[in-house]
């Protein structure tokens, strides 16, 4: 008795494949890492997303690249590792709770710090790990066991070493310095952390007079309601108009202020007037020259972006509304000259969305040059890491080149608190600019240093204050793995491969891991860095909230299925790096493209469902997956043409995922799946399946299963689930066993043979040919037709003779004539008989007498050729009307010219279909 004959379903279920074959492979270890197999190491951190996040198009597309290459590479036998994980988000959980308190009518410091945050951890149980339940939708195959969050145990025990550590090299300091301030979260901002957007502002002018009456002086400035805290005017000291101003003072308008004129060489003396007013405690340049002149810093600004008691009549007043009051106090009293409209840009808060206030403020800072320098080293001496594309090098080294000292402490109290510990019965109990502190791994030793230093009455208050979620991001590569301790995943799995990321991350997180790496660890955190581009919407524009443009990878997962929207958007990348476009019918909610790969993910579902019926008995038709082909002699030409294409697309997919090329590899199996092998070798060997030869009927069941299989395997990382399903099916695979850890295919060059694929080239043409000649004509399917080949080249003539058997059955002709170029042609090929095409070299004719009406075809395309030049006539009568196309709806007149552009490509097609005729 034979095993039955393995089988799937009329109908592939995304939706029930997924959920199965995900729920498999977690709860099995399937992709759990293990140190002390054997294989070369290949390790991918996740980019961690926000534990505030939900998935966009953005995390599919950058996760479903990573796990191409994750699952090929382990494929492959190396020994694999993706490493999943959150990041704690500071200033966007803070945004979520301090909004919710709002609500209540209440702020944080109201509540305490410690119920506040018992409320972020709840709320990060409740409501923040909605992205992971998604990031498993995706099909993932990260190592669910090694799932990491910046802010549990292990990763707050890195943050603290790591900070302590560069404390006491010098590398981190505590000053009072300017700083973005964002007023909305009412924190101190990283650099990287504001996004510059241009603005249609004012420029508006102000007199201020000279103190000894003898005239005065004009500035100009965006931000009227900064000139409250001036302490000089400047000049360059080569402006020959001012020089004897230099070393007077005037008086600050509204504040009655005497102010020095001091001359500087920043000022460029061809902008404006050639004055600049000074104010060193809200302008990065003016702090600089407020250091060099010894100026006063007067901050007039709280928080909150209202103004202080600096501001004098104006304290209390938002930044904005005092700006109009304070202009309007100035034209009262005669100091505003003019306004003039002026573009420029503004620095806006990334996360806060609002205006950032330069603002003098004491933070901690990581002196960044020595770091710097020494990540420069790397790539200038090393070339360690290597971008793709390589154009991103050079931005990577310019920002290595420009960086300026780091400001890591946030006014927040979700994060990272800072490990420093205030010595406040120094300073009457209050954590003042001066307060002495120690800096220590926990509470207790910073009791242990702080009473060697302070005695043992020493009252110690921690800093309040929490780091930049980038400082413990930047650690990510190497603290995930167990550094400060030398684990076995740390020896084995670091430094990491690959960095798959976007360009727009390259200056906030990328070169936070290589300055932290290099400097903790003597190596950059990964080999490679792969930048992606962005997904952009189907009119080619960036996703983003504010344009409310963002499609919802989830809802094309319910409608298309995973692997479908995965394979969507892989196979868009026509090179690395560079952005794709997703078509989406924003009213029907549906993707011409997702749902063009829901239709291949049917295509190899049909094909696999034909393969198996057509199997027969299968104890003796399918062989194991290292069951040895047919041998050679057995073989027909359909089944060498197939091998060959197999190993060619093979070593090609292999060498496009080397390479990075993913969306070529997509592209070229989606050619040879759907071409190849469903479209042609499929229909070529139909006959042989339904024939009496018993021994080529089981040649080409067994090339059909070794080709199939070796197409799931090809495919695994591109589309994992309905491979793994098809998979098992056809291998009759155990529960212990997984396509996902099926190696890789290997070409056999020796299969490989361009010759024939060449061959099979024109014979596919001519069919093709033959096919579109009978649709031209009209031809019904069932009916055969004679056809003639002519061609005056020997080779071609040998090839399409091998290939008659298949030319007769894929294009319905029953009889096959190949002559040479110069033969005599029968009769009935006359040009009113026959109907001609041509491939390559060879002209097609089929004889048309007897098997359509020649003359009524005739009649027929001259009645619809001459109903389409009438509509052109129509059509270009109204367009060439100056009235139509300037006073119709601009997509009326679009519409008539495209339907023009249609009907002359119709009438075109018409004229060459009577020419054959």
């Amino acid at each position: 008795m034979t095993a039955a004959t393995p089988n799937l379903p009329s109908q592939y279920d995304p939706a029930t494949a997924e959920a199965k074959w995900q729920q498999l492979w977690e709860a099995n270890d399937v992709f759990k890492a293990d140190p002390n197999h054997p294989g070369e190491p290949y390790c991918i951190v996740i980019p961690p997303p926000n534990v505030t996040g939900s998935l966009h198009m953005g995390h599919a597309f950058e996760h479903s690249l990573i796990d191409v290459l994750i699952r090929y590479h382990r494929m492959i036998g190396r020994n694999t590792l993706w490493l999943p994980g959150t990041d704690h988000a500071s200033i966007a959980v803070s945004a979520i709770l301090d909004k919710e308190l709002k609500a209540q009518r209440k702020k944080r410091e109201e509540v305490g710090r410690e119920a506040y945050l018992e409320r972020a951890w709840q709320w990060k149980e409740e409501s923040g790990n909605t992205i992971v339940g998604q990031l498993r939708r995706l099909g993932l195959s990260v190592d669910w066991s090694r799932e990491r969050f910046t802010m549990d145990e292990g990763l707050s025990k890195a943050v603290a070493e790591a900070f302590v550590q560069l404390y006491d090299e010098g590398l981190i300091y505590r000053g009072e310095y300017l700083v973005n301030w964002c007023p909305a979260s009412q924190s101190a901002i990283a650099d990287q952390e504001v996004e510059d957007q241009e603005v249609n502002g004012h420029l508006w002018h102000f007199r201020y007079p000279l103190t000894d009456g003898s005239g005065s002086v004009e500035v100009a400035t965006t931000r009227p309601e900064t000139m409250l805290g001036d302490t000089a005017v400047a000049v360059n000291p080569n402006d020959d108009r001012y020089k004897s101003l230099v070393g007077k003072t005037v008086t600050l308008p509204i504040m009655n202020r005497p102010i020095p004129i001091i001359a500087d060489e920043y000022v460029d003396s061809t902008f404006g007037t050639g004055c600049v007013k000074v104010t060193p405690a809200h302008d990065p340049n003016d702090f600089e020259m407020g250091k060099r002149h010894n100026l006063p810093f007067i901050n007039i600004m709280n928080k909150d972006g209202t103004l202080n008691e600096n501001a004098g009549p104006f304290q209390g007043q938002d930044r904005f509304v005092a700006r109009k009051n304070v202009v309007a106090q100035l034209d009262a009293e005669g100091f505003l000259v003019k306004v003039e409209d002026y573009k420029h840009t503004v620095p806006y808060s990334d996360r806060g969305k609002v205006p950032v206030e330069p603002l003098l403020s004491t933070q901690w800072f990581v002196k960044i040059r020595p770091l710097a320098d020494q990540t420069l080293d790397f790539l200038e001496q090393k070339h360690s890491p290597v971008f793709v594309p390589d154009r991103w090098t050079k931005v990577y080294r310019d920002w290595l080149v420009s960086l300026r000292d780091w400001c890591i402490s946030r006014q927040l109290w979700w994060g990272h608190q800072i490990p420093a510990w205030y010595a406040v019965n120094e300073t009457g109990g209050e954590i003042t600019d001066t307060t002495p502190f120690v800096v220590a791994r926990n509470e207790a030793e910073a009791k242990e240093k702080a009473i060697a230093q302070f005695g043992p009455d020493v009252q110690l208050v921690q800093d309040p204050d929490v780091l930049d979620t980038w400082f413990s991001s930047g650690l990510w590569p190497f603290s995930t793995l167990g550094w400060p301790e030398q684990t076995a995943d740390l020896a084995r799995y670091y430094p990491t491969t690959t960095l798959v990321t976007g360009f727009d991350i390259i200056f906030f997180w990328v070169v936070r891991m290589t300055l932290m790496a290099g400097h903790f660890t003597k190596q950059m955190p990964f080999e490679t860095v792969y930048i992606h581009g962005l997904v952009r919407d189907e009119n080619n524009k960036k996703m983003s909230k504010s344009s409310n443009n963002g499609i919802d990878p989830l809802l094309l997962i319910n409608k298309y299925g995973t692997d479908a929207l995965r394979y969507t958007l892989i196979r868009e990348v026509a090179g690395a790096g560079q952005d794709i476009r997703l078509e989406y019918n924003r009213k029907t909610d549906e993707s011409a493209t997702v749902e063009a790969s829901r239709n291949f993910t049917n295509k190899l579902w049909n094909a696999s469902r034909f393969v198996l019926m057509n199997l027969g008995d299968r104890a003796n038709s399918l062989p194991t997956p290292h069951s040895p082909l047919p041998t050679p002699h057995s073989l027909e030409l359909a089944d060498r043409w197939i091998l060959s294409r197999f190993h060619q697309v093979t070593q090609q997919t292999r060498h496009n995922i080397d390479s990075f090329g993913l969306g070529e590899a997509a592209k070229g199996l989606y050619e040879f799946i759907w071409g190849d092998f469903c479209d042609w070798y499929i229909e070529l060997v139909k006959a042989r399946l339904q024939g009496d030869d018993a021994a080529s009927k089981q040649t080409v069941q067994q090339v059909l299963v070794f080709v199939l299989e070796g197409i799931l395997k090809l495919l695994h990382p591109f589309t994992p689930h309905i491979t793994e399903e098809i998979w098992h099916t056809l291998t009759q695979a155990g529960d212990d066993r997984y396509l996902a850890l099926q190696p890789y295919p290997e070409a056999d060059l020796s299969l490989i043979d361009p010759e024939l694929e060449q061959q099979f080239e024109l014979l596919i043409g001519t069919i093709r040919t033959i096919r579109n000649l009978r649709a031209e004509a009209e031809i019904k399917p069932a009916v055969k037709v004679k056809a003639i080949l002519q061609t005056e080249s020997d080779r071609e003539q040998h090839i399409l003779a091998a290939g008659v058997s298949y030319i007769k059955e894929l294009a319905k002709v029953e009889t096959l004539d190949i002559t040479g170029a110069n033969s005599t042609l029968p009769s009935d090929t006359s040009s009113t008989q026959a109907i001609a095409g041509v491939v390559g070299t060879v002209q097609v004719l089929i004889p048309l007498a007897g098997v359509v009406d020649v003359e009524a075809q005739r009649t027929k395309l001259e009645r619809d050729l001459k109903k389409v030049e009438a509509e052109i006539q129509s059509l270009s009568g109204r367009l060439n009307n100056p009235g139509f196309v300037n006073k119709a709806p601009a997509d009326v007149v679009e519409g008539a010219r495209a339907t023009l552009a249609e009907a002359e490509k119709q009438a075109e097609i018409l004229r060459d279909r009577l020419a054959k005729l």
